[in-house]
């Protein structure tokens, strides 16, 4: 391998992990937030103690994924300087503010709101601690858009000027508009939707197999977990389809590649545009990630909206094959969202910056042998979180909602003294995680 080939292999290891964590949070915490919201408006007694239940259990989920994701986030951006010094160098002056404004929102907003809905549980009133988990929710898609701002700059860069071979930033209302990041923002928005929908209805459908007897609590989370994955899924086909005319427009050889059709053509076009190379990205990994994901879509999609006429027709959790099917279905969605991944970064290769700056003049000045260290090192980490990552959901999702410690009332120990009555029931109970 060469230094170039480590370092992409670095990049795209450790964002491909990354995003797993993402993808499952950002479609996740908008269903705990409708979970919340019902359980806060609703005045009958017993129907809210199951709904703020259900809230926790969910919440829970959420929280242990955002937790260890935030740790393999930390690193991303580090990583144009470890290895790709030659894209801040180029570029820092028009996507550094995109990513400054994302690291502030993710690691300061996002993180402050979400400890204080965490530790909100008994302490505030219900429309404030309901309004913050929403507002942790819109600050992981405000986060995603920034995030996407910079990677739409990289697939098609607007709104700059190049002096003396750096980018300027001229117009921050087109790199704001790129139509390759809102695009591209939808269509990860309905994935992760669709991903955070079929997680819940897997994990409820198990809990009908192993005959629980939280069935209301389940029920509704399986109702609402179908009712999610299948609308988005649905509307993610649209929208993946909308993308075809823009990469068409911005991207010609990832589009040729795609068709099958026109790739000498087009290679002779961009030799003749930017000097002698090899313009032609890896054509079979780009054709088999487009088939998995379009195959895994449509397949999750369908599997979705049969589960939900099952459900309607009250069939669903007696059938047991359909109960494990959905289970089956939990992976399908990340292994589907990592495809595209796939075909939107390698189609743009050779280039970091299309059209304007190389993988290889991009590459840090770093040696061989550092970069396998490296490589190593950063790969070895983030698996180790992601299995324990999973390792935790799953042990807590089997537990199911006894074993569900946050919003929990903390027991007082026995040595505390005794209130003015000579009891200690005017102490207040410690919301724990």
């Amino acid at each position: 391998m060469s230094a170039a080939d480590l370092a992409r292999l670095q990049f795209a290891a450790t964002t491909g992990i990354h995003w797993l964590f993402v993808i499952l949070t950002m479609g996740l915490v908008p269903i705990v937030a409708i979970m919340h919201t019902r359980a806060a408006f609703t005045h009958e007694p017993a129907k809210r103690a199951v709904r703020e239940r259900m809230t926790r259990f969910w919440g829970q989920l959420y929280v242990i994924n955002y937790a260890v994701g935030i740790v393999t986030g930390l690193v991303m951006e580090f990583q144009f300087g470890l290895s790709w010094s030659g894209v801040s160098k180029f570029a820092g002056n028009v996507f550094g503010a995109p990513l400054a404004l994302e690291t502030l929102i993710a690691f300061f907003a996002e993180s402050t709101f979400l400890g204080m809905w965490i530790f909100g549980w008994g302490r505030l009133r219900r429309g404030v601690h309901v309004t913050l988990i929403w507002l942790v929710a819109l600050t992981a898609y405000v986060s995603g858009y920034w995030i996407l701002t910079a990677n739409g700059f990289m697939q098609h860069p607007v709104g700059y000027e190049v002096r003396d071979g750096v980018a300027y930033l001229t117009d921050f209302g087109a790199l704001l508009t790129n139509s390759s990041a809102l695009v591209a923002l939808l269509h990860l928005s309905l994935g992760a939707l669709t991903t955070g929908g079929v997680f819940v209805a897997g994990i409820s459908a198990y809990h009908f197999l192993r005959h629980t007897k939280e069935t209301e609590l389940f029920r509704t989370s399986l109702k609402l977990g179908l009712w999610v994955s299948t609308v988005s899924s649905f509307f993610v086909v649209v929208v993946g389809e909308m993308q075809r005319p823009i990469i068409e427009r911005t991207q010609p050889m990832k589009d040729a590649v795609l068709e099958n059709s026109g790739v000498a053509e087009v290679q002779a076009q961009l030799v003749r545009d930017h000097g002698p190379g090899n313009y032609v990205p890896w054509q079979d990994t780009m054709r088999f990630s487009m088939d998995a994901m379009t195959l895994i879509g449509n397949t999750v999609s369908t599997i979705t909206f049969l589960a939900l006429v099952l459900l309607w027709k009250d069939r669903l959790t007696r059938w047991r094959w359909a109960s494990w099917i959905l289970v089956a279905t939990v992976p399908f969605p990340f292994i589907a969202s990592v495809g595209g991944w796939v075909v939107r970064e390698v189609g743009r290769q050779p280039w970091v910056i299309y059209g304007e700056l190389t993988v290889n003049s991009a590459l840090s000045h770093v040696g061989k042998s550092s970069l396998l260290v490296s490589c190593t090192l950063f790969i070895t980490i983030f698996v180790a979180l992601a299995v324990t990552n999973w390792t935790l959901i799953t042990r807590f999702a089997l537990r199911g909602p006894d074993a569900t410690q946050l919003g929990a009332d903390e027991p007082l120990p026995d040595d505390l003294p005794a209130g003015p009555g000579g009891g200690t029931d005017e102490k207040q109970p410690v919301p724990v995680l």
